[in-house]
């Protein structure tokens, strides 16, 4: 069993930690969220990130809605009702989100109880249940997606994908760790992610903390490794895969794809069952977030821009089935639209 060196969400005796993603590489800390709005602001400013962890957090914010144990159960239904909503709104883009609330509010609304602490402990034992599917759908396509990484090879990540964005493993990096645990070598070329910079701060922390050997370039960086033949193949995650298999992921996503389509380079997405919607036929239907301009303008306390830039801060793009080799998810591989 792989054994990631960190946990990026633990529920412990009744309150939910988050890995505090703001704070790395510099400083690993636990926050704690002991009340619904404390994970929606955590989901929020980036406490949590990537689809499958806050589709995970967002189900143990839904069991800290019941806050008061002896409340009426119909005030308590209520708030539930009201706490939901705010949760699904937390980030528009990530399907995961959506699916995770969902799933606890139709446990809350079919469970029989008569009060308000029976209904927290069935949505508790909901909350548990998600967690750790999570964790299996990562492991499931780690062995899914292994084939795919030989002895040898470089290959090219966007953002974060890895067991920082999940309950588990990850899903764009659970390939990797498995390939790696079985001796393969092979090398990890990682973007920086622009404007936040999960790549730089996220993911060479989390390669390095499982020792996976590996190298931080700029985002503009990456057409010259193409060109130069130094990229064997490209796996990232996705937020929201659409019907026809569209894929929307982390901004920069589709750049990428198209150099690795005219370079000839598969290009490979993981995602586990919970991050398809079958209710959007094609990318061109999926909201896209936009974030605040000083994501853009600002490195901590430093401006990079000057007072009153516009700015466009897409926290996501759709890359078309066309440029996807597969799609490789808890279930199998899924083929991608690219001959």
């Amino acid at each position: 069993m792989i054994r990631m060196n960190f946990k990026t969400l633990e529920w412990r005796d009744g309150v939910l930690y988050l890995l505090d993603q703001r704070a790395l590489p510099t400083r690993v800390e636990m926050v704690p969220c002991h009340g619904v709005m404390d994970v929606y602001e955590g989901i929020r400013n980036l406490t949590v990130r990537g689809a499958p962890a806050i589709g995970v957090a967002a189900a143990y914010g839904v069991v800290l809605s019941i806050g008061d144990r002896s409340a009426s159960l119909e005030r308590v239904r209520a708030q539930l009702d009201e706490d939901a909503g705010r949760l699904k709104a937390a980030r528009p883009t990530a399907v995961n989100l959506m699916w995770a609330v969902d799933r606890m509010k139709k446990a809350a609304d079919s469970a029989v109880v008569r009060t308000a602490a029976e209904l927290r402990d069935i949505l508790e034992r909901e909350a548990i249940v998600i967690d750790r599917e999570d964790q299996e759908m990562c492991r499931k396509i780690g062995e899914n997606g292994v084939r795919f990484f030989a002895d040898g090879m470089n290959v090219l990540t966007h953002c974060n994908a890895g067991g920082l964005a999940t309950a588990g493993i990850g899903t764009a990096l659970a390939p990797i760790y498995c390939a790696h645990a079985q001796g393969r070598r092979f090398h990890i070329y990682v973007d920086e992610t622009r404007p936040v910079l999960q790549g730089a701060r996220l993911t060479m922390w989390e390669l390095m903390q499982q020792g996976v050997p590996c190298t931080l370039i700029t985002d503009n960086t990456a057409a010259t490794l193409f060109a130069k033949g130094q990229i064997d193949a490209v796996i990232v995650g996705a937020d929201r895969i659409a019907v026809n298999g569209d894929v929307a992921n982390k901004i920069g996503t589709y750049n990428v794809a198209v150099l690795a389509a005219h370079h000839g380079v598969p290009f490979y997405v993981a995602a586990p069952t919970s991050t398809f919607d079958p209710c959007i036929p094609s990318g061109e239907h999926i909201p896209i977030e936009e974030r605040s301009s000083t994501e853009v303008t600002d490195i901590g306390n430093a401006r990079l821009a000057p007072p009153n830039a516009k700015v466009f801060s897409p926290a996501f793009d759709v890359t078309p089935n066309q440029l996807i080799t597969a799609i490789i998810s808890d279930r199998g591989i899924r083929p991608g639209g690219r001959v």
